[in-house]
């Protein structure tokens, strides 16, 4: 269900024709410009927003660091998290943090060195790369008391114009993590400009969830074919924007959101392959967690937290969307099978903690904005 390979397929070659004008009136701050892109009229105000670590409270509860403990936070950012692990336990034993981003690997080693009491061993790669990154540092497996992942795009990625991440601050369309480490990897331009028209529909749909993808990607066709590429954030928000009767719509908890925040949702899981990339990450923490080792997982949307729970749940990542656990292992009644077959069924990799899924506070969400749409599940590991 998720291990799509269309970030291999981009489609250089195809036909485009003009069929029907875009409606750019919704932004009034936006004008054609001599070269044919949509630009902005007033410039974005930068403003750099300080971050905030997610659920703390909640984390440090579940993950309950001791001293001579060995953590691993899988996704460091700014360091909120870890910090706090620190101050609630200076004596631990070793603190890993592990981040994509080289930015944020920069921020890991000035961190490292502002502790030097503690053990801290930063690193910088995906969760795919971790095993080989760990086993260089001689970290065995199930040797971990606890894991912290902290999935999506950090609040240091939405702050800075350049990266293409925010849509309120217009930049370089590029959302890529790891922009320094891998520069041919292909950004957010390279996909909404060489996808054709039904591969962007596909894309926006089951990345984004959104319900006007063949709408958005049909603008976008239209835009490169009538002006040439789309370069900018808020070229592609203008574009977006074009489709809908306003450029504000209520989200599925009845809040306020831009109308093409799922499109570059869709473009940034798109372009940094965040979906397998977090799937290996669970099974990553498993394999190094300590037997009763607790993992907590803090996700911001749909997609994300279904594969943490089909994780933590022992749900098969690749069955149809709200099936059981039960009902998937068993869909064939009149199968034989082995006794090997019968245990891998049977034996459970994960505990989970709480029945529901955790959600912040009205307080901290209007503390820190970011929190809202956060999901929290923890899961502990179950003895084999």
């Amino acid at each position: 269900m998720y291990n799509f390979r269309m970030h291999q397929t981009l489609v250089i070659g195809f036909c485009l024709r003009l069929q029907r004008p875009l409606n750019f009136k919704l932004l009034p701050n936006y004008r054609f410009c001599s070269t044919g892109h949509v630009c902005q009229v007033k410039k974005p105000q930068n403003t750099k927003g300080s971050h905030i670590p997610v659920m703390l409270n909640e984390i440090l509860t579940i993950l309950n660091p001791k001293e001579g403990q060995v953590i691993l936070d899988m996704t460091f950012g700014s360091g909120g998290h870890s910090r706090e692990i620190l101050r609630t336990a200076p004596q631990l034993k070793q603190l890993i943090v592990l981040d994509r981003d080289p930015l944020a690997h920069e921020i890991a080693l000035d961190f490292a060195d502002e502790f030097r009491h503690c053990k801290i061993l930063p690193l910088l790669g995906t969760f795919e790369d971790l095993p080989h990154l760990l086993q260089q540092h001689q970290v065995p497996t199930n040797s971990i008391h606890s894991v912290l992942l902290d999935a999506g795009a950090s609040s240091m990625q939405y702050s800075a114009a350049n990266r293409g991440f925010s849509l309120s601050l217009n930049g370089n369309l590029d959302m890529r993590m790891n922009e320094l480490r891998e520069a041919d990897q292909p950004t957010a331009a390279d996909v909404v400009n060489t996808l054709d028209e039904k591969s962007l529909q596909e894309l926006i749909k089951k990345y984004g969830e959104e319900k006007k993808a063949h709408d958005i990607a049909h603008a976008i066709v239209q835009f490169r074919a009538a002006f040439g590429k789309i370069v900018t954030t808020h070229q592609l928000v203008a574009i977006v924007a074009s489709v809908f009767d306003s450029p504000m719509k209520l989200d599925k908890l009845q809040r306020p959101a831009h109308v093409a925040t799922k499109t570059f949702q869709a473009l940034r899981i798109f372009v940094n392959n965040e979906l397998n990339q977090l799937s290996n990450g669970l099974l990553v923490a498993h394999s190094y967690l300590k037997e009763e080792g607790v993992c907590a997982a803090i996700s911001f949307h749909s997609l994300e937290d279904r594969i943490v729970k089909r994780h933590f749940h022992g749900i098969d990542i690749n069955a149809s969307k709200n099936m059981s656990l039960s009902s998937h292992q068993f869909l064939s009644p009149s199968k034989i099978y082995n006794e090997a077959s019968v245990q891998g069924i049977i034996s459970k990799k994960w505990n989970p903690i709480q029945k529901k899924v955790i959600v912040p506070d009205p307080t901290e969400v209007k503390r820190n904005p970011r929190a809202r749409s956060a999901k929290l599940r923890a899961a502990i590991k179950c003895s084999s």
